[in-house]
């Protein structure tokens, strides 16, 4: 066989070989998909934010947040049981039914962070319910300061730039699991700001 002979034959057997090599090579990636893409695909795709997985106050199992809130305007605060703030407890709940029919819900963590809680899950639920009437979900007692935060507050400092000052600090959550709004203690849950803000997300 000459040399273009030999170079036609060469040509040739490339061009049968590449269309099976670029089948080959999807069918490769898409059955053996990488750690860092089954993370990110992971609790149906949701939001990171939502990935976390906590208790409901007195509860002994955790949940994640994803399978319980994903698609809802989320309003989340650090709550406390002897703040000159807890009364604002009346007004969450005022909110939380108000647009309860609409996928909003108000989620609520206590934290004894600025030494303002009760000691046990079982008072910290007595409390609320006795003294205001709450219905929306409160979880477990965590930490939501700079130094030691839950890994959501970590995730809601980081989108907002601010971790907590104080108890019944807010974030304001949109439907995608994006913190967009971040408001501090004096900032009154039935105020206009707060209501004007859920309202344009719902």
């Amino acid at each position: 066989m000459n040399r273009s002979n030999r170079r036609k034959l060469l040509q040739s057997s490339l061009i049968l070989a590449l269309p099976g090599v670029l089948r080959v090579l999807p069918d490769a990636v898409a059955a053996e998909p990488s750690a860092a893409s089954e993370q990110s695909t992971g609790n149906n795709a949701c939001n990171p934010l939502l990935s976390h997985s906590l208790r409901p106050l007195m509860s002994p199992e955790k949940l994640t947040l994803c399978d319980e809130y994903a698609g809802k305007v989320l309003l989340i605060v650090n709550t406390a049981s002897k703040c000159g703030f807890t009364p604002q407890f009346e007004a969450l709940e005022t909110l939380n039914q108000r647009y309860a029919d609409q996928s909003f819900t108000v989620l609520g963590f206590p934290s004894d962070n600025f030494r303002q809680e009760l000691s046990t899950e079982k008072e910290v639920a007595e409390f609320c319910e006795l003294n205001y009437g709450v219905s929306f979900p409160m979880f477990q007692k965590i930490n939501v300061t700079a130094a030691d935060a839950h890994p959501l507050y970590k995730d809601l400092a980081a989108a907002t730039g601010s971790y907590p000052r104080w108890n019944f600090n807010k974030y304001l959550v949109n439907r995608q699991g994006t913190p967009v709004e971040y408001y501090g203690s004096s900032v009154q849950p039935l105020g206009d700001q707060i209501v004007a803000a859920i309202e344009k997300l719902l």
